[in-house]
């Protein structure tokens, strides 16, 4: 499942985003973060590693996890992309997003490579049991 043209663009656009994931106590956390697009895919990634607390998080519940980006709270699943191909578009992506900006380095180490993660619609159906028609 992808992305609309208009939600990727409003991801690309953003210098930020507010990534709000779920602590095992249930309580929410909500942290801006940065966020690329390469491809048609959105991938954020923990710039403290998988010491980040909204990532630890969101890899604990990868379908309770929300971006805020401007006025617009949008619902999605995290999945790991830990290939060396979607780390190496991510990373790319970071460099001419961010170029110029001093942390940008402190994303592309290798201890946090690892927590590369892709975005995803996530389907705000509720589940149902009966068979589809």
């Amino acid at each position: 499942m992808r992305f609309d043209q208009q939600t990727l663009d409003l991801f690309d656009r953003r210098r930020e985003v507010d990534v709000e994931s779920v602590r095992p106590d249930g309580r929410p956390i909500r942290v801006p973060i940065w966020i690329v697009v390469d491809g048609g895919e959105a991938y954020i990634r923990s710039w403290l590693g998988d010491r980040g607390r909204w990532y630890q998080a969101a890899v604990d519940r990868p379908e309770e996890v929300t971006l805020h980006a401007g006025k617009r709270a949008i619902p999605v699943r995290v999945v790991p992309a830990v290939d060396e191909i979607s780390i190496e578009r991510c990373s790319a992506r970071f460099e001419r997003k961010y170029v110029g900006d001093p942390a940008t380095r402190d994303m592309l180490r290798p201890n946090v490579l690892g927590t590369t993660l892709r975005v995803e619609p996530r389907d705000e159906a509720p589940p149902t049991d009966r068979p589809a028609a």
